[in-house]
């Protein structure tokens, strides 16, 4: 059975954006960027101000920030690598606002995510929750340098 396979993720600082582009080519995937409509600003990032940007989201994770641009089409993919960042022990908002844009029903989405020092938590339980129909496999911390072949590695563990 032919899969066709996306990485989509949202990179706050870049360090995202470098994992998702060595997955995407160690996968043979197509890549694609979530961006917030408004960039998150270095004052937005700062976790000891709870009045910043990402403190006020963490307080209500029904807030939804607005993607720039959308993904047109993704009936054509069948597994979806997503990343992030995690962010007090899960994905960032927008990954929902990213999930709640589609129809997942019958694809496999596969989270990976890096951080300064958290775990993924609980985030396969809350992603869940915004793509029914989805099945989400456990993913993995992709943090630091990392070789092909540990993703290529990771990638053939999960067609098993």
């Amino acid at each position: 059975m032919y899969h066709k396979t996306l990485v989509a993720y949202f990179s706050a600082t870049g360090t995202t954006a470098k994992a998702a582009k060595k997955l995407a080519e160690a996968a043979g995937a197509d890549l694609y960027e979530i961006k917030p409509q408004i960039p998150y600003s270095h004052a937005d990032l700062n976790w000891m101000d709870p009045k910043s940007r990402t403190s006020l989201e963490r307080k209500n994770p029904a807030i939804r920030p607005e993607i720039e641009e959308g993904m047109e089409d993704i009936a054509q993919y069948d597994e979806i690598f997503i990343g992030f960042p995690i962010w007090w022990y899960t994905a960032p908002n927008i990954i929902h606002t990213f999930l709640e844009s589609f129809d997942w029903k019958g694809k496999r989405i596969i989270p990976f995510a890096t951080s300064g020092g958290s775990n993924l938590g609980n985030t396969c339980e809350d992603l869940q929750k915004s793509c029914p129909g989805a099945t989400v496999v456990q993913g993995k911390m992709l943090n630091g340098s990392f070789a092909e072949e540990t993703l290529q590695k990771w990638i053939a563990s999960l067609q098993k």
